[in-house]
């Protein structure tokens, strides 16, 4: 017997041979046991990026974006994901582009969706190839909104939350999820949308100092990423850099997430490389340009750009020294300092990557 009630229409426009492969993310039965089994002594959770992703990262599991869009996200651990070749992973992105890659792979096959691009470098056309190959499924629709709510339900214990947002919206419709119901307080008739708690397997979370327990600060916005901590089942910490427990006790000013959440800490000089890690570094705008203006452009092209840049690299060193080593460092330091309004007079210009066409190939 269905455990679950989906939105029928929903599941009948997935055309699944059945639903359990939705159950995971709202089970709450399974997320409590593993929040229960976690370790709430203090210990030295340190380790290397290859032994957390290869003890905590499994199989089928759901994986969550962390961080907003490129801006402190973990893509070096991502990487690590690739190198090690998962399987069957779903995943939350927002946006997709950073799954795509894992997708390209054969890592992630089903895709929780709410939002496909680059910002200003244009739309990631990999994905949609990808999507249109099948070599990927969207399991259900989401707004960046929806999302955050579902999360922020499984952070403060509840089944869900009632919600206006995504009411007026095809979502509601192609989200399996999502019930719309009448305002159990309203008389007359006030539809609103039912949004479950969402427990996702892992969650990585790139952070700019963590201690070796697992204390982790943030600065700036943390966007959902302390709800995110406490309603995934697994939670890997990378940090810019490791520091003694007392500094995050009384010197960090902003966003701390709690040593209990945390199953595994890994010092991460760069490990938000090729996005931007506020006040450490800007994203290199380059990269993602040749990304989406070279390698988006045909399955060939994108395993020709990201075996150079993820399978032709062992670490975030490498990878910096390929974007351009301590000259690139210099740069990206004074470029994000200048974006958070320390040095408006800091020139921002550069040579942007065109293609050119001989002889059917691009370069």
């Amino acid at each position: 017997m269905a455990k679950y009630l989906y939105n029928q229409e929903a599941v009948e426009n997935l055309k699944l041979p059945d639903t359990s492969i939705l159950d995971r993310l709202v089970d709450f039965e399974s997320a409590r046991a593993a929040h229960l089994q976690k370790e709430r002594a203090k210990k030295d959770k340190r380790m290397p990026l290859a032994e957390a992703i290869s003890k905590f990262v499994k199989d089928d599991d759901i994986i969550t974006d962390a961080g907003f869009a490129y801006v402190r996200t973990p893509h070096q651990a991502y990487h690590e994901i690739i190198r090690q070749g998962k399987k069957g992973l779903q995943m939350i992105g927002a946006p997709n582009t950073n799954q795509s890659f894992q997708i390209f792979y054969g890592c992630v096959g089903y895709s929780h969706n709410s939002y496909v691009g680059a910002e200003m470098r244009g739309i990631d056309k990999s994905y949609d190839r990808l999507l249109k190959a099948e070599r990927v499924k969207i399991l259900s629709e989401w707004s960046h909104g929806g999302v955050a709510l579902g999360l922020k339900a499984s952070q403060l214990g509840t089944p869900g939350v009632f919600s206006k947002q995504m009411l007026a919206s095809d979502i509601v419709r192609y989200n399996p999820y999502l019930r719309v119901m009448q305002n159990p307080l309203r008389k007359d008739n006030d539809p609103v949308v039912f949004i479950p708690a969402l427990y996702p397997d892992v969650a990585i979370i790139h952070c700019h100092a963590a201690d070796k327990y697992g204390n982790a600060y943030i600065y700036g916005p943390a966007v959902n990423d302390l709800a995110l901590a406490a309603a995934a089942r697994k939670l890997i910490i990378t940090a810019e850099e490791i520091v003694p427990e007392n500094d995050i006790r009384y010197n960090k000013q902003g966003s701390i997430i709690p040593f209990f959440y945390v199953d595994a800490v890994v010092e991460m000089p760069f490990g938000a490389v090729p996005g931007n890690m506020p006040g450490y570094y800007y994203w290199s705008r380059q990269w993602w340009e040749k990304l989406l203006r070279f390698g988006a452009i045909s399955d060939e092209n994108m395993k020709s750009f990201l075996d150079e840049w993820i399978l032709g690299t062992r670490n975030q060193f490498e990878f910096v020294d390929k974007l351009g080593g301590a000259k690139w460092i210099a740069e990206a330091r004074r470029q994000t300092r200048a974006a958070e309004g320390d040095n408006e007079d800091i020139d921002f210009s550069y040579e942007e990557f065109t293609l050119k066409h001989d002889s059917g190939l691009y370069y």
